[in-house]
């Protein structure tokens, strides 16, 4: 709803406790950084649809604002934070406009708006991260007061540029996240196939050498290159995900055969183990729109997760249903289980949990990560609950039946 601001007790200070909201901004890395076409298109944008000189993209740092997107003859990279309209970004979570700055007692005293050609009438909506930190403002401005009322269309287009703005903002802090997670993998990948390369290497002296020991060689050597192999694939699989365009193909499928598939690709590993995987959906689950190669990464680290950490001669239960207007996917074990400090940390890179693989398996810590990414992607969401340890834990994905997603220009129908 759009608000109209009066003389308030407060001279635009931001509040005391910080941390949070500075993080998230740092996290983006915006700060002083180039002016790019991107943004001044948006800032340009706003200026048209509200018929004014100036525009602006701000964010608001410690003590100071930072332009990152200036339309004005100010010419300034950054301003104290103290009695600036742009400060609103960290108290006022809806839209505001001023008709006349001068009406109010603190901002008629600052110095864009008091100097010559200053502020006049502004209106600004906030920049909202999806935690629900206000970083910044996408902002109007005039020198000229006005008495008329603005448009709903306008409060509404000014707001849909804020969306924008952050949305970009997010989809540059997924992708440098998934580069720095990529060199990151990169340095433990290699460092992690050097182990057992150089066991197949002594087992391949020690057969050529003992020819008696050559079922626990061929062992030896058969573990290994599976330890390989699953190290690769984490790492191809990150590898993808890092492409400047992270694209969705999205086709409209039934479940169903994915969860075939997915049962005949362990199979194996279960028997091992002697451990029943038992599949459970409604008979009318519905269609989903998804990227099935993504997905399918998903379904099978899930899958591998609970053989991997569940104990010999136990159960693994997948459950599909239709919950609102999602389908819900559930794979619950009855194994180790997790406790409240795991669960904060399972979705982090690297994660150090307490589960213990059960068959002397290895773990990247780049499995859930990389699913959370993928899942978040298609606008779905990943999490788990766990009653505490040794009572089994459940892991959850929701993937939305439309296909309406945030980045429509990098996905494409199949």
């Amino acid at each position: 709803m759009m608000t109209e601001t009066t003389a308030q007790a407060k001279n635009f200070l931001l509040p005391g406790d910080n941390t949070f909201r500075l993080n998230k901004l740092y996290d983006y890395e915006i700060l002083d950084t180039h002016p790019e076409d991107t943004f001044d298109r948006i800032a340009l944008l706003a200026a048209q649809v509200f018929e004014t000189p100036n525009a602006f993209i701000t964010f608001v740092d410690r003590d100071r604002v930072f332009f990152k997107s200036n339309i004005s003859n100010f010419a300034a990279d950054d301003i104290p934070v103290e009695k600036t309209p742009f400060s609103l970004a960290t108290i006022k979570e809806d839209f505001t406009v001023y008709y006349d700055t001068f009406d109010d007692h603190f901002l008629r005293n600052s110095p864009l708006v008091n100097c010559a050609g200053g502020i006049r009438f502004y209106a600004v909506a906030p920049l909202i991260t999806p935690e629900g930190y206000l970083v910044g403002t996408v902002c109007v401005a005039d020198s000229i007061p006005r008495n008329h009322t603005i448009t709903p269309k306008q409060v509404e287009m000014l707001k849909s540029l804020a969306d924008i703005i952050v949305n970009t903002l997010e989809s540059r802090l997924r992708y440098n996240n998934l580069l720095k997670a990529q060199d990151e993998l990169m340095d433990i990948t290699l460092h992690e196939i050097k182990n057992p390369l150089a066991t197949i290497s002594l087992a391949n002296d020690v057969l050529r050498k003992d020819p008696v020991k050559t079922p626990k060689m061929s062992t030896m050597i058969s573990q290994s290159v599976a330890r390989i192999h699953s190290k690769l694939h984490d790492f191809l699989t990150q590898s993808e995900l890092e492409e400047k365009q992270l694209k969705l193909s999205i086709e409209n499928i039934e479940l169903s055969g994915l969860f075939d598939s997915l049962l005949k690709d362990f199979e194996l590993q279960a028997i091992r183990k002697n451990q029943s995987i038992i599949l459970q959906y409604e008979d009318k689950l519905p269609k989903v729109a998804i990227d099935v190669k993504k997905i399918c990464v998903v379904l099978h680290n899930l899958l591998s997760n609970a053989i991997k950490y569940s104990y010999h001669n136990s159960e693994i239960v997948i459950n599909a249903r239709k919950k609102d207007d999602c389908v819900e996917i559930e794979f619950r074990d009855y194994g180790q289980g997790l406790s409240s400090e795991d669960i904060s940390k399972l979705f982090l890179k690297f994660a150090k949990l307490s589960a213990i693989p059960t068959g002397k398996e290895t773990s990247t810590g780049l499995g859930l990560f990389i699913c959370k990414s993928l899942v978040e992607m298609h606008n779905g969401k990943i999490y788990a609950t766990s009653d505490g340890k040794n009572c089994g834990c459940s892991f959850f994905i929701t993937l939305p039946l439309d296909h309406k997603l945030d980045n429509e220009p990098d996905v494409t129908y199949l």
